[in-house]
């Protein structure tokens, strides 16, 4: 194979950096950006990763006709070793050609019409050599296509074919997880709320299973945490002037007998 310089290769600018295709649900576009928004705080100080939203991961050039170099768009996807930021204006879109580092995760939530994510992407992402390639289905156990899969199923690439992975159920939180030692997280679902919206979410989860807070839940966490204090603080000054009064009381019954409680 003939390796073209750089410099004759696409640049991101003059490559679609859409292609078109709204989503079709509003998960397709919510359970990407809520797992970027829990990454964002478990990696707060690293700068070497990048998860992409409904963004194209482009691996095959077409020189001539840059608009027609291959691209697969997943709903998410995680790159590790990559530089987090790219300047101000950010990817455009993921060019394996300079990025030089394949994702190691791919997320597809299956649209409400089939769009070939038990098949046809699975085998696309099998032959990029993409690790891990994870499904959604918020129809799972409907009768019909879905009914023999399961919510959350996670596929690894072993001898260059995917192998689906065994989830680990947890209490008590009552979801499940899938471990992901290359990547140092699990990913797992979970009922939960996301503003008024009660379901199954997809979370990261740390190697004893347990699962990251959301900001929304973190902000929750943290005003219980400082009104148990405020409780704690007024409640320990109550007893303060409880035992005081009790001091004072005592004292002026020995004065009251001709003690001087100062001596006692």
């Amino acid at each position: 194979m003939v390796k073209i310089p750089l410099e004759y290769l696409p640049t991101a600018e003059e490559l679609p950096d859409s292609d078109d295709t709204p989503v079709d649900n509003e998960l397709q576009n919510d359970l990407p950006n809520m797992l970027l928004d829990l990454l964002r705080s478990i990696w707060a100080e690293r700068q070497d990763w990048f998860w992409g939203v409904d963004m194209g991961i482009y691996y095959e050039p077409n020189i001539e006709e840059p608009a027609k170099s291959k691209v697969i768009v997943p709903d998410g996807f995680l790159a590790l070793g990559v530089p987090r930021n790219t300047g101000e204006r950010g990817r455009l879109s993921y060019v394996l050609w300079y990025e030089q580092i394949l994702p190691i995760l791919a997320l597809e939530v299956v649209s409400q019409k089939y769009n070939g994510e038990y098949e046809a992407k699975l085998k696309q992402y099998e032959s990029l050599g993409i690790l891990y390639y994870v499904i959604y289905n918020s129809a799972s156990g409907r009768r019909g296509l879905y009914n023999k899969h399961q919510s959350l199923e996670v596929y690894k690439l072993v001898d260059r074919k995917y192998k689906l992975m065994d989830s680990v159920a947890l209490l008590p939180d009552g979801g499940k997880m899938v471990w992901l030692p290359e990547i140092e997280l699990g990913i797992g679902s979970a009922a939960g709320k996301l503003g008024n919206w009660q379901r199954e979410w997809l979370y990261w989860y740390d190697r004893h299973g347990v699962r990251y807070l959301s900001a929304e839940e973190r902000a929750k966490s943290a005003e219980k945490i400082a009104e148990q204090e405020r409780l704690k603080a007024e409640q320990e000054k109550l007893i303060s002037q409880q035992e005081r009064q009790q001091k004072e009381k005592l004292a002026a019954y020995l004065r009251s007998l001709g003690i001087n409680p100062e001596q006692i």
